[in-house]
């Protein structure tokens, strides 16, 4: 048939039919579940049964704005109460550690902030339980605090208030309720549901109550894992190590790893040559034959063979999503997808310059919700849109809409890598028509600004009768 294949290759369907009718051979095609993971082929998924599971860990990851004081809360939780040997039965890894308070273990994800959490969240990984929101009782709430309410509510995770540096006298956590309630967020003592608690990284004061707390919301949650099957876990970060090879840190999720056994991640498998861990216990694992992606699930497999074939299976699928690579949620598609019934919430992200602007966006935007969409704002902040808008548009499937703002350069870039869609505008209207006329299939082609140039803003000043004279540095 002029087909060159040796007895490890695979041949079509229809070259096997010609084939086996030549050689006069009967042969019954199986027709492929499409409907069906790898995971569910290989039985990866099997449910536990309710008198298997027992109460684990909860797995919480601090957020916040900079400088708010999330290293030293970490720092001083991980001097209290995380001990160093290994006789006490918790031992300190990278990227995740187990503290031990009155018998009961917190699993916290040494992550760097709300970027991490949603990076982690886009690819399709919800390992956090819990999150502790960190505000500085000298500064209040500020924009990365906003975005990383955002973050935990666009991935359903309970909120815990830390307020921080309520040592100082300049120190006001009334203050900080008070914000915080502008951001639907009300303390316990004011009427509202969020468990709001004050801590001093300095002195420990609070730290114990935090963790109280913490323990409180995982016992409501009833978080629960079967300790005796073959584990599954989320990859939370991964290196190459020039003596040992591929080195993977893991938080198990359910089961428990053990040494030597077989494991796989998405295109990579291997053994297991590391230490026993059970639920939501964080591991440092070699073995890997290459070196995963953060966020990943992985699993325990019953033999070598088993991984090996997953994995194949996961880069010939990797291989066909990237040929017909999807399409994000963008204001030209977005009839399209209305169509197809892909959509039943529009997520869209709101920055503008002014608060004022963001609050009549919202308004506007959330009156044009109709039977068969529902608008969702899942961020709107103040400033320019950075990579954090980027990223958690992407993690939502969302759009961003800049109201007489810009994108930095980075999250230009970011953008156009990950097919967000970014739209630009100055009359509040235009932003209300294209919505509209974009849900009803009749959006307008839109014109593309193209930046000539960047420059760096060093000083400006006022001249009367002219304005503002800006002294600048021309980026590029």
């Amino acid at each position: 048939l002029g087909i060159m294949a040796n007895q490890n290759q695979s041949i079509d369907e229809d070259t096997c039919i010609l084939l086996a009718d030549e050689l006069g051979i009967e042969i019954d095609m199986e027709e492929p579940n499409l409907d069906e993971s790898v995971e569910e082929e290989y039985g990866l998924l099997k449910k536990d049964k309710e008198r298997d599971l027992k109460l684990r860990p909860p797995v919480v990851t601090v957020m916040g704005h900079v400088d708010h004081g999330k290293t030293s809360l970490l720092d001083s939780i991980k001097s209290t109460h995380v001990t160093q040997s290994e006789a006490g039965g918790i031992t300190q890894h990278i990227g995740a550690y187990t503290v031990n308070l009155s018998g009961k273990k917190i699993t916290f994800l040494d992550t760097p902030g709300h970027e991490a959490f949603t990076s982690m969240r886009l690819r399709g990984a919800q390992t956090t339980d819990i999150a502790v929101l960190v505000v500085a009782a000298d500064d209040g709430v500020m924009p990365q605090t906003v975005e990383a309410i955002s973050h935990a509510r666009s991935a359903d995770v309970p909120i815990i208030v830390a307020i921080t540096k309520i040592d100082k006298p300049e120190a006001n956590p009334e203050k900080v309720k008070q914000d915080l309630m502008n951001e639907n967020l009300v303390a316990e003592e004011w009427g509202g549901d969020t468990i709001v608690v004050g801590v001093s990284s300095k002195t420990g004061e609070g730290i114990d109550e935090l963790l109280e707390m913490i323990l409180l919301v995982a016992e409501m949650k009833e978080l629960k894992a079967n300790p005796n099957r073959q584990a599954i876990g989320t990859i939370i970060e991964a290196n190459l190590d020039k003596s040992k090879g591929p080195m993977a840190t893991i938080l198990i999720k359910n089961g428990t790893l053990r040494f030597g056994d077989s494991i796989v991640s998405g295109i990579c498998s291997g053994r297991i040559r590391a230490m026993e861990d059970g639920p939501s216990m964080p591991v440092v694992v070699l073995g890997l034959n290459d070196v995963p992606n953060a966020g990943d699930t992985i699993y325990a497999v019953k033999d070598d063979k088993t991984a090996k074939a997953i994995a194949d299976k996961n880069a010939e699928i990797s291989r066909e999503k990237r040929l017909s690579q999807t399409t994000k949620i963008s204001l030209d598609n977005l009839f399209e997808k209305i169509s197809e019934e892909d959509v039943k919430e529009l997520n869209i992200v709101v920055k503008a310059d002014v608060k004022g602007s963001v609050e009549a966006l919202n308004q506007s935007l959330l009156k044009l919700s109709t039977e068969e969409v529902k608008i969702s704002i899942i961020h709107s902040g103040v400033g320019g849109i950075n990579e954090s808008d980027v990223t958690l548009a992407g993690a939502s499937n969302a759009f961003i809409v800049g109201f007489n703002v810009r994108p930095t350069n980075t999250a230009k870039s970011q953008a156009d890598a990950e097919g967000v869609d970014i739209r630009l505008y100055n009359i509040i209207y235009k932003v209300m028509d294209d919505v509209e006329a974009a849900m009803k299939g009749m959006l307008e082609p839109t014109y593309e600004e193209k930046v000539t140039g960047n420059l760096t803003v060093r000083e400006t000043w006022k001249v009367s009768k002219i304005g503002t004279i800006a002294g600048a540095f021309v980026d590029n």
